[in-house]
């Protein structure tokens, strides 16, 4: 069995390098993107003032410095240029990579057969539409995509040959039968998701929760092993690299980036109360989202199944996604109101907003790429960092697009968008209980605490959404401690 430990190894490696790839790719778009906003916008410091943590800082200036009308301009065209690139290239050059790819790889493994699933035609065309998917602002994340990816190349170092390439070499040619094939394509699945997360226990429980039916304790273990080499891949290529800039220190694991609660939070009985409510809530909006997004989809197909012409058909489907990018941009539309004073949030970026700090805290949430702003609601400690009506209206925004989103011609995740969504609810229960008990300094009511809802509620509605129960419970406790 040697060669296929080998394998699973091999895989794991390659599936974690590409996962590190897909994320330089990803920050390094979008700082692109945002330093050449920041081109059209020039903030005068010297007359304002800050506000809110060190992480999301508004700055409040009296003054009209740069050219607002160009700014929004230049963010939405951007933005619309990698839509267009990145649903064009799975309508025209692999529909097969449309739109997520794990329904495909769970119907596979089930025993349905699919055409061009696992071409590499379909591997670069949903490569290059999640990149640009997830950079462009859209609201979604690149989980979904990075499981079909994994699988992808589970499925080609497993077989060694490509019809497309005429490549057909003579090794390890006892694994091209159809069980052997399923198995390695099940560890490639599973080392994506522990790529994406950082959690290979987590990966091994969503491939035996979610993805696959045919199942052994060898197959767990290998796929264990693939999961382990995927993470250690993406953390070792990530400890010294960020936008494909060296920074040193190859091999040293910072923990603070991916730790958000550092040390353990004692908890009261009374916390059990409010979770119990979050995990209703949860299941309640869960199996919203779900029939809306069904409803959704029905009436995407009717309406192009309406349309006799195939590539004006695509090109209606291109056009949606377009529509729904513009839709996404509206926040900063809105934030950018005539008047002199405007906030400027600064994140790594800097870009201008009206003059309610709500309304700021609002589009800051909107505006941030999904990762970072989890990140900012799971902060514990930062009990007045947002209030009720930015959150709310965050809520609802992110709820409907990210539910239009999926199933839109991009290939996309819906894993970020969900934990975002429950942060966000959880994040307004929490200020409920800081409305009500205040904040609290002592250790016995230091469970009221808004970032810890935040990650319960994030939990709680990928839950409803995902039906996963186990595994996502590895998976949150993998990234929070």
């Amino acid at each position: 069995e040697w060669d296929r430990w080998l394998l699973m190894g091999l895989i794991g490696t390659a599936v974690g390098m590409l996962g590190f790839l897909i994320h330089q790719i990803i920050d390094s778009l979008i700082k692109l993107k945002w330093d050449l906003v920041e081109n059209y916008l020039q903030v005068s410091k010297r007359n304002g003032t800050w506000s809110m943590g060190a992480d999301v800082v508004i700055y409040l200036s009296t003054g009209q410095d740069g050219n607002i009308h160009m700014t929004w301009l230049c963010a939405l065209g951007s933005g619309l240029a990698m839509v267009v690139l990145s649903s064009g290239s799975v309508l025209f050059f692999c529909p097969a990579g449309s739109p997520s790819g794990l329904p495909e790889i769970i119907g596979y493994l089930n025993g349905t057969s699919i055409q061009h699933l696992f071409n590499i035609k379909t591997f670069l065309g949903t490569f290059v539409s999640c990149v640009l998917a997830v950079a462009s602002g859209l609201f979604c994340g690149p989980e979904g995509p990075m499981i079909h990816l994994g699988a992808l190349l589970g499925c080609g170092l497993s077989q060694l040959q490509s019809d497309t390439l005429g490549v057909h070499l003579p090794i390890f040619t006892r694994f091209r039968n159809s069980a052997d094939k399923r198995s390695f394509i099940t560890a490639g699945a599973g080392a994506g998701i522990a790529s994406v997360f950082r959690a290979p226990i987590g990966g091994l429980l969503f491939t035996l929760e979610e993805v696959s039916s045919f199942w052994d304790i060898r197959l767990a273990w290998q796929t264990f092993f693939c999961c382990l080499m995927a993470t250690f891949t993406t953390d070792l290529l990530s400890s010294s690299l960020y936008g494909f800039v060296y920074r040193g220190h190859f091999g040293f694991f910072e923990a603070e980036k991916r730790i958000i609660f550092w040390n353990l939070l004692d908890m009261n009985v009374l916390a059990f109360v409010p979770t119990i409510l979050l995990g209703m809530l949860g299941g309640l909006l869960g199996a919203l989202f779900v029939s809306l997004n069904i409803k959704i989809n029905k009436l995407r197909m009717q309406f192009f199944n309406s349309i006799p012409k195939l590539s004006l058909r695509k090109t209606s489907k291109l056009l949606e996604t377009v529509f729904i990018l513009v839709i996404s941009c509206v926040p900063l539309v809105a934030s950018m109101g005539s008047g002199r004073n405007f906030l400027a949030l600064e994140v790594g970026c800097i870009f201008s907003f009206p003059c309610s700090s709500e309304q700021g805290s609002a589009a800051a949430l909107l505006v941030e790429n999904g990762k970072r702003g989890i990140t900012y609601l799971f902060k514990r400690g930062t009990h007045e960092e947002f209030g009720y009506a930015s959150l709310c209206t965050a809520l609802a925004f992110y709820f409907i697009l990210s539910c239009w989103t999926a199933g839109s011609a991009v290939a996309s995740g819906l894993v970020i968008p969900m934990l975002y969504t429950g942060a966000l609810y959880g994040r307004i229960i929490g200020l409920i209980l800081v409305s009500i008990f205040g904040v609290q300094t002592n250790k016995y009511g230091a469970w009221i605490d808004p970032g810890l809802f935040a990650a319960i509620g994030a939990a709680s509605f990928f839950s409803g959404v995902s039906r996963l129960t186990i595994s996502l419970t590895v998976i949150m406790v993998s990234m929070l401690s």
